[in-house]
């Protein structure tokens, strides 16, 4: 399973967006590898207009979900003074994405910056698409 983040989602939604990351995320929908968690759910459909986060959230109701509790926040905390020890400032809820996606053992796929610089100091892998936005089983790229 992949996680998605928000700016992916985003992308994907604009239509100007990246033809690169449209694909990509197109292709891991279509090999059923997507998955969704809570901040990045906040996130999208709270930046929705009215008239699209109806429409928005049925894409929401498909997709797996990730799961957290306290020990996942805890952890996420860990993670956020690790990054800052390692002089990288992310936001906290990006923090948060980060942490999930690691804990459930998903690559996480963003087209945000900051996950580049947490992915070598979290150890997180990150996802990245094969030829015209195949979905790729394995990439060493953290």
């Amino acid at each position: 399973m992949v996680l998605v983040d928000t700016s992916v989602w985003i992308e994907m939604h604009r239509r100007d967006g990246r033809d690169d990351v449209k694909l990509g995320l197109q292709g891991l929908l279509d090999a059923f590898e997507a998955t969704l968690c809570g901040p990045v759910e906040m996130e999208f459909l709270g930046g929705a207009s009215p008239m699209e986060r109806e429409r928005l959230q049925a894409w929401c109701n498909i997709l797996p979900y990730l799961r957290n509790d306290q020990s996942i926040w805890r952890k996420a905390s860990s993670n956020f003074a690790l990054l800052r020890q390692n002089g990288v400032s992310a936001p906290w809820n990006d923090v948060l994405i980060a942490t999930l996606g690691k804990e459930a053992d998903c690559r996480v796929y963003a087209c945000d910056k900051h996950f580049e610089l947490m992915a070598p100091i979290l150890k997180l892998p990150l996802y990245k698409p094969g030829y015209l936005g195949m979905y790729v089983e394995e990439n060493d790229n953290f």
